[in-house]
């Protein structure tokens, strides 16, 4: 069947299921035809019946059959900027000029395809009038970002005029960061530097890769130091030198020592009771990888005064760090 050219996506649409697409979810039936909406906010359509399949309400979950008719309503439209969403935030600091937040794993940071609502710029949206345009109108006083499932402390432009002295620190690496992770096995070395280059990783696209002479590789220079060895594995205080993506992840696990729940390079994404000590416990002690910013020292961007700000401890990976207290080696 010939697919007709996507309408404006504030308008209803009838589409008939075509021969090939027989036992297709009906909420990845809906992805294909209207590209320009998320799963998400589709899933969400469904759900209020705002979909009906032979003119019934139906489950994102629905097999379709050629022949039916899917029939979709008026369906909102993604806004350029972040929609305001009630969502608590962990202050550290605040005055007129920024905000730094002490951001929770599996939060992102600004929206994007499949995360178009719960990000950290809709909670600032809420809680803040005024925010720096300067990342345009998806990305309000963001001056810099942590992966998804990294949490800790990210700072926040208030005003144009400190997030470009705030960048311009970032651009100038005059940032001082420091992250603590949990890894397994324990390095061998008490501290050490790890300077090489990453680039893009030669078959997942997903992942970065220590790549010499590569054209997408840029030089990366991190250090190291084990806080505490313990069962198998450390605690350590990272700090990176420069900024690259997956820097931290890509960098201990060349040493041999990968961030622990780390699903990229680690092979692992979770770990329960069970895997520490075979007891057949299936609570799951951390899903995230096990990687916190915990501090940043900066020039304040109106003031000039050197600051410090550090992030608590989650208490996913403090659950963590008890677990492997206690584990039983053999």
């Amino acid at each position: 069947m010939e697919i007709e050219p996507e309408r404006e996506p504030n308008l209803a649409r009838t589409i008939v299921v075509a021969p090939e697409e027989d036992q297709q979810r009906l909420d990845s039936f809906l992805v294909s035809h209207f590209s320009k909406h998320s799963r998400v906010r589709l899933q969400r359509a469904i759900a209020k019946g705002d979909v009906l399949v032979d003119g019934k309400k139906a489950k994102s979950s629905t097999k379709l059959k050629p022949g039916q008719s899917v029939v979709c309503e008026p369906i909102e439209a993604p806004t350029e900027g972040p929609i305001p969403e009630d969502i608590p935030l962990d202050l550290i600091f605040e005055d007129e000029h920024m905000i730094a937040i002490n951001k929770p794993p599996l939060m992102v940071v600004h929206p994007a395809k499949g995360h178009w609502s719960g990000t950290l710029t809709a909670a600032l949206a809420f809680h803040f009038k005024s925010l720096s345009s300067i990342g345009g109108p998806t990305r309000p006083g963001i001056v810099h970002r942590l992966d998804r499932d990294t949490s800790g402390v990210i700072l926040v432009a208030k005003t144009d005029q400190a997030h470009a002295a705030l960048g311009k620190q970032f651009q100038d690496r005059t940032v001082e960061k420091e992250y603590h992770a949990i890894v397994t096995p324990a390095p061998d070395r008490d501290r050490d530097v790890i300077d090489k280059p990453i680039g893009n990783h030669p078959y997942q696209r997903e992942k970065k890769a220590i790549r010499e002479n590569h054209s997408s590789s840029r030089a990366a220079v991190s250090m190291y130091e084990v806080l505490e060895r313990l069962n198998g594995f450390a605690l350590v205080a990272v700090k990176p030198k420069t900024g690259r993506t997956h820097q931290i992840r890509v960098h201990m696990a060349h040493v041999g020592c990968p961030v622990a729940c780390d699903r990229l390079y680690s092979g692992r994404a979770r770990l329960t009771g069970n895997d520490l000590n075979r007891d057949g416990d299936e609570t799951v002690l951390l899903d995230r990888q096990a990687l916190h910013a915990r501090k940043i020292g900066f020039d304040h961007p109106v003031s000039g005064e050197r600051m410090l700000l550090e992030s608590k401890f989650p208490a996913d990976m403090t659950r963590l760090w008890e677990a492997i207290k206690t584990r039983k080696m053999d």
